[in-house]
């Protein structure tokens, strides 16, 4: 069985209110290239389809037409499309019913009752295990190994078993996303892989943006990672897996296939930091016939001067690059230069004081409308502990 693996395609993401509809359509057109030259039996899209859990009608167009392309493809391939933490389980089961005249296979929410909605036979090739995102306390105790014992009654003929999830997995590399921990990633509490249970050839992951193998022992758990990049943090390859397993019990071939984004989010300088003046001279001179997205990493000492936003745009006017941010590092300063307070000093601190020396050790300026914002939070937050 050959399986093309994909994942975290954040159909109407926007970057600092850029549209990307032009990436994501070419990117679109290079899952149907890869299709058409390669003629996978399965098609798996491993959830997170849309940015959001309400696309506009235009976002939902984009997908239903490249869904439609990508059929044509190959029309004897199956397509198994699951919903990820980002889409709505509900609404991505709507069209399920006419979607299977295109064998797209449309799996939103858990069925706990009953399993063979969970399985998907792909006739003398092997069997798809598709599960959706589901917060961690609504999956039953064993609920993965349920589903593998009931595709191991049906296998008769030893064929491949692959099964999908949306989640994070114990042990991943989790780079390029924000304010992630070795717990939680994205929302999403991390599950030790001895949770999803025994009996798959193939585990294919979706949540985690970055392309990897899971170490399992059996070199066949792995994230796809999306095929664009979500954030500048996340510089490195994007590509979808190819997958091909010869029987059950057999370990998969993987190869990978590099997806091009026409408008490559690149951050200047690209290693390090560089002053707000040596920043502006690496824009100005950044080429003008080169589609991009740029974001300045800019080390400072105090504040980053009010018009610098202002300025780094007036740069890449008449460029084919768009401006998006500043991304301010204050200098390191040494630990005898940081004041440490104590518990009780903490505590008789006013929070908007404490704030303030937060705003100030980022570089970041504490001014009159973030005062008022900060304080507008405090009432409400006073407000609500008056109503408990």
């Amino acid at each position: 069985m050959k399986i093309l693996h994909t994942s975290d395609w954040h159909l109407g993401h926007t970057l600092y209110n850029y549209d990307r509809a032009e990436e994501q359509q070419a990117m679109l057109e290079q899952m149907v290239s890869i299709v058409e030259e390669l003629e996978p039996d399965v098609f798996l899209l491993c959830g997170d389809v849309y940015h959001t859990p309400q696309p506009s009608a235009a976002v939902q167009t984009m997908l239903s037409d490249g869904l439609v392309r990508i059929h044509e493809a190959n029309p004897q391939m199956t397509i198994v499309m699951t919903a990820g933490n980002h889409d709505s389980g509900t609404k991505h089961e709507i069209f399920q019913t006419p979607w299977k005249a295109l064998k797209v296979y449309a799996i939103g929410q858990l069925e706990k009752e009953d399993l063979d909605e969970h399985i998907i036979e792909v006739s003398g090739k092997g069997w798809i295990v598709a599960v959706p995102y589901a917060n961690e306390r609504n999956i039953p105790e064993g609920f993965f190994q349920q589903l593998l014992d009931r595709v191991a009654e049906k296998n008769t003929e030893n064929l491949p078993v692959v099964m999908t999830a949306h989640t994070t997995v114990k042990g991943c590399d989790f780079t390029g996303h924000d304010h992630a921990t070795e717990y939680t990633v994205g929302g999403i509490d991390s599950l030790e892989l001895e949770e999803m249970g025994e009996g798959y050839d193939y585990l294919a992951l979706g949540h985690i943006h970055h392309e990897q193998f899971v170490h399992s022992g059996k070199h066949n758990v792995r994230y796809s990672g999306t095929p664009l990049p979500v954030s500048f943090d996340e510089n490195f390859t994007h590509s979808v897996s190819i997958v091909e397993i010869g029987q059950h019990g057999e370990t998969p071939a993987v190869k990978e296939i590099e997806i091009q984004n026409p408008h490559p989010l690149v951050t200047l300088p690209t290693d390090g930091l560089a002053t707000w003046e040596e920043a502006k001279v690496l824009l100005s001179k950044f080429p003008d016939d080169i589609p991009a997205y740029i974001r300045l990493n800019v080390e400072i000492e105090d504040f980053l001067p009010v018009e610098a936003n202002a300025e780094a745009a007036s740069l890449a006017e008449g460029k084919q690059c768009r401006f998006c941010c500043i991304n301010a590092k204050r200098k390191a300063v040494r630990q005898d230069d940081v004041q440490v307070l104590t518990v009780q000093e903490f505590q008789e601190e006013k929070p908007i004081e404490i704030a303030r020396r937060y705003a100030e050790y980022e570089g970041i300026s504490f001014d009159e409308e973030m005062q008022t914002m900060f304080n507008e939070v405090m009432d409400m937050v006073a407000e609500e502990s008056r109503n408990d």
